[in-house]
């Protein structure tokens, strides 16, 4: 708990978070004006069409293009460089003699680019949330079976399934820290995710993996769509959680391996 505060203000004092604070939280009013002067919609994702009807489309549209290609980046931008950074400014020598163990600066470093991850998402869902409300207003919103779902319970359901990404995104978080770790640079620390990312979007769409896809980190950003039906179905949810923790762990033991047992003289 020493090590955490002392990690966040690094991260609070550094551009490219406040950049991508401000991009979470102005992205999405920005397209919310594009998209009211648009009489097209983009009705080929999913609630692309319903934009117009109901405010609480525009924040549902937004997660499933954040979950496809957004989530791993905004991860990344902290927890690739949180570790790789240390080793690029040579700082190393001077973190590890303020009486902290390294296990313990793992720990601190690792919580802080989670911490931070997960305040973008939610930066990005509120913002989402309310120009999607001012675009349109407080409408029902046609589920993905038909139905009319009402307002109280879309807005529910909206908060529900972002924070539904919050293990997908920890995993990545955690697998940006181990590609930070071991290449010791924040090029690959930051684009290794990303790329990874890509790849396992390409082969869910392509298929070749069979039922093997819903083991692919990025499995679990497309679960909340069981949610929005006027039957819900958790299955998705359960086993994204658990591929997530299993991402996780399967990347943060190695790391911490790596960092305890690495010669820094």
């Amino acid at each position: 708990m020493r090590v955490l505060p002392w990690e966040l203000r690094k991260l609070r004092a550094q551009s490219s978070v406040q950049v991508a604070f401000l991009v979470c939280l102005l992205g999405p009013p920005l397209l919310a004006v594009v998209l009211g002067a648009q009489t097209g919609l983009p009705k080929d994702t999913l609630f692309g069409r319903h934009v117009h009807d109901s405010g609480f489309a525009l924040p549902l549209l937004l997660l499933g293009f954040a979950g496809t290609w957004a989530f791993p980046l905004l991860t990344s931008l902290v927890a690739g460089d949180i570790f790789a950074s240390e080793d690029s400014l040579g700082t190393w020598s001077a973190v590890l003699t303020r009486s902290r163990t390294r296990a313990e600066v793992f720990t601190g470093k690792v919580l802080a680019a989670t911490l931070v991850a997960v305040g973008l998402l939610a930066v990005t869902a509120g913002s989402s949330l309310l120009s999607g409300l001012a675009l349109t207003g407080a409408h029902p919103l046609t589920g993905l079976s038909g139905g009319q779902l009402s307002a109280a319970r879309s807005t529910l359901l909206v908060l529900v399934s972002w924070a539904c990404a919050i293990p997908a995104l920890i995993g990545f978080t955690a697998l940006a820290c181990l590609l930070s770790i071991v290449s010791r640079n924040s090029v690959i620390g930051i684009g290794g995710p990303v790329v990874l990312g890509l790849l396992m979007q390409l082969l869910a769409l392509v298929g070749g993996l069979g039922s093997a896809t819903g083991l692919l980190l990025t499995a679990p950003f497309a679960a909340w769509h069981g949610l929005v039906r006027e039957q819900p179905y958790y299955g998705p949810l359960w086993q994204g959680a658990l591929v997530s923790v299993v991402w996780v762990v399967a990347c943060l033991v190695p790391a911490r391996r790596v960092l305890l047992q690495r010669d820094f003289a």
